[in-house]
């Protein structure tokens, strides 16, 4: 089955281990911080999930909780756990919908890295 719309799995390609024949999925090309000008920040405060700042950060987009890994990989330090309670009074970049639409999901850049 393909990977969904949204996915950080559309930027990863189907590979086979020639010595076991396992199938699994190669390493995935992270869309890491930039210094743009409508990046916005939001600061953590009790409760919040990586799930819950997706879904009020990216509204227009069918399931935006599932848009955490574009907040993970975004920060000038990327999160490796998407699970790990945030610490609240943490700052986090969190980069536009334009971003997420022009930049993240272009086509070109997924061609660009599957070769």
């Amino acid at each position: 089955m393909p990977p969904g719309a949204n996915s950080r799995y559309l930027f990863c390609w189907g590979v086979k281990e020639p010595v076991t024949g396992k199938l699994g999925l190669s390493e995935r090309e992270p869309f890491l911080y930039r210094d743009l000008p409508d990046n916005r920040t939001h600061l953590v405060v009790l409760g919040d999930t990586l799930f819950n700042i997706a879904e009020r950060a990216f509204p227009s987009y069918k399931r935006p909780c599932g848009l955490f890994w574009v907040i993970c990989d975004f920060q000038p330090v990327p999160i490796q756990d998407a699970t790990i309670e945030l610490v609240p009074g943490t700052v986090l970049v969190i980069p536009s919908e334009r971003t997420v639409r022009e930049q993240i999901f272009n086509e070109k850049r997924r061609k660009d890295f599957a070769g």
